[in-house]
């Protein structure tokens, strides 16, 4: 009896240091478990951190070079804006030089447009003195005079003038050009041109010894015109004669009247050279 208690006693206590064993064996396990997932966990955290390492690094040299563009972009803007302030201040100065300029050239505008209108009106005046002066000679048809945008021209038939095939101003001739004479003189900033037209009738006989052609009559009787024009104290400076011959006709050369037409001289004021 006392031998059976004695095996249950044995019995009892290993069954309980089985159960001791087994039980710290099972913590034991779960440690371990647990020591290993704590070990996964920092390899992973380990690596995020490595990661995170790299990432800030990177956003550091990010935020460095966003640094260095700031600071290049700000020295850029300063350096634009003072650019931009120097083409602006230089723009101001051409838009006042050019508004200077344009009132220069409006006052001298104003200044020639008051001189064109003085010489129209000179023109003009000299016009009806000619026209008042000639009004006899005009009303028979042998003179007449226009104005035509400040040129004014006196168209005088040759027959009043000269003798026919002659290139000296008959003595009638000199009368009606000395009612010229002082309205001529009066003329100012215009130069006076004598012209000398025939019409196309060949010069033939003894005349052709004194005029080949008809240039050579036409160049005599503008040049006697402008010689007695200037001996009346015409200034010669402002006197010039031409001579067309027959090649300037206003006229119909078929016909008697228009021949007579044609035969003539024009006494015009023209710009100056």
């Amino acid at each position: 009896m006392l031998k059976r208690s004695v095996y249950l006693v044995i019995a009892s206590l290993t069954a309980l240091t089985l159960c001791s064993c087994m039980v710290a064996e099972s913590k034991y396990l779960k440690k371990v478990e647990e020591a290993d997932s704590l070990t996964k966990d920092f390899s992973e955290l380990k690596q995020k951190y490595d990661k995170l390492v790299v990432e800030n690094m990177a956003l550091k040299a990010e935020v460095a070079d966003l640094a260095k563009d700031r600071r290049t972009l700000t020295a850029d803007k300063a350096e634009l804006e003072q650019l931009l302030k120097a083409k602006s201040d230089m723009l101001s100065q051409n838009v006042s030089d050019l508004r200077q300029k344009v009132a220069a050239l409006e006052a001298e505008n104003a200044k020639l447009q008051k001189a064109r209108e003085e010489k129209v009106k000179e023109v003009s005046g000299t016009y009806e003195q000619l026209l008042q002066n000639m009004k006899s000679e005009i009303a028979q048809g042998q003179v007449t005079i226009s104005e035509l945008k400040g040129k004014l021209t006196v168209n005088m038939e040759a027959a009043i003038l000269f003798d026919s095939g002659k290139a000296d101003v008959k003595q009638d001739g000199l009368v009606i050009l000395m009612k010229m004479v002082d309205t001529l003189k009066g003329v100012k900033d215009k130069a006076i041109r004598i012209e000398g037209h025939t019409d196309n009738v060949t010069i033939s006989g003894v005349l052709t010894r004194t005029f080949p052609t008809n240039w050579e009559l036409s160049a005599a009787r503008a040049i006697n015109v402008a010689r007695y024009l200037q001996q009346q104290g015409l200034d010669p400076a402002v006197l010039s004669a031409a001579a067309y011959s027959e090649y300037r006709p206003v006229a119909d050369n078929s016909t008697k009247e228009g021949r007579a037409k044609n035969r003539r001289i024009e006494i015009t004021l023209v710009a100056k050279d």
